[in-house]
């Protein structure tokens, strides 16, 4: 994609005027017509600028700056290397910080990078190849051969998985085939779309949050997210603790470290 198109297709992806765009990044609306024209040839400091003013995601900064000739600026680090270290830390305290609750870090593909030990009442019953780190969790939730037989409210809490799946044509295709008609139900909270799942600890209703490194650099660390499951009433508070009483944690849980 060459850059005049690739810059126009995000700008009103975001519905912002050339005017908009060009007072965010400190420009004038004539010269960003001349770049989104061809006529202009911005140097690398514009694209920068531009990309950040459009708050694109940092793998698509990167993008726009090879397609205008320029090198990446932000680095995409594997886990594993050295300088993410204190990466991986953070994620074993916070994991383990949010028991008794249920709490994973998945990448932007929904690829389990950790979780703790109360993930395993969600995930109990479920096919082993389906479960574990480096598994998809968006798959593990809706494949009938995963979490989806025990979630009362599959249809609405389908809907909430599949809306997240906007960039895996492939893998919401395929997990369309595995849910029913997506129609509204009243099991909503009125704030929130709960997940309600039976266990072995009794019926569990639980709501979500998911947290973000928000000062990333670095693309690995940008696009991961944690997503923390907290009870919607106190029998659902009851049961978790209960089951992490009865279960010694584990060394390390599912973290990065550990996989």
């Amino acid at each position: 994609m060459d850059f005049p198109h690739a810059l126009r297709e995000r700008r009103t992806g975001r519905r912002l005027s050339q005017l908009d765009l060009a007072l965010r990044a400190g420009t004038t609306q004539r010269h960003l017509s001349f770049i989104e024209s061809g006529r202009s040839v911005p140097g690398r400091s514009m694209v920068v600028r531009l990309a950040e003013s459009l708050e694109l995601p940092l793998r698509e900064r990167n993008e726009l700056l090879l397609a205008a000739g320029f090198a990446p600026v932000y680095p995409e680090s594997s886990l594993d290397e050295p300088v993410l270290a204190p990466v991986r830390t953070a994620i074993d305290h916070i994991v383990r910080g949010h028991l008794p609750y249920p709490a994973v870090v998945v990448d932007r593909d929904g690829d389990l990078i950790a979780a703790n030990d109360a993930f395993d009442l969600i995930t109990e019953g479920a096919a082993p190849e389906l479960v574990g780190p480096g598994r998809n969790v968006y798959r593990l939730a809706l494949h009938p051969e995963g979490v989806a037989p025990r979630i009362r409210n599959l249809a609405e809490w389908a809907r909430h998985i599949l809306a997240r799946l906007g960039h895996m044509a492939e893998l919401r295709s395929e997990l369309m085939r595995y849910v029913p008609e997506l129609a509204p139900s009243d099991g909503q909270l009125g704030f929130a779309v709960p997940l309600h799942l039976g266990s072995s600890r009794g019926e569990l209703r639980l709501m979500t949050t998911v947290t973000t490194f928000a000062t990333a650099v670095d693309v690995t660390l940008a696009e991961l997210k944690l997503e923390a499951f907290l009870p919607v009433d106190p029998a659902t508070a009851e049961a978790l603790s209960a089951a992490a009483e009865a279960v010694p944690p584990s060394p390390g849980g599912q973290a990065p470290g550990n996989m």
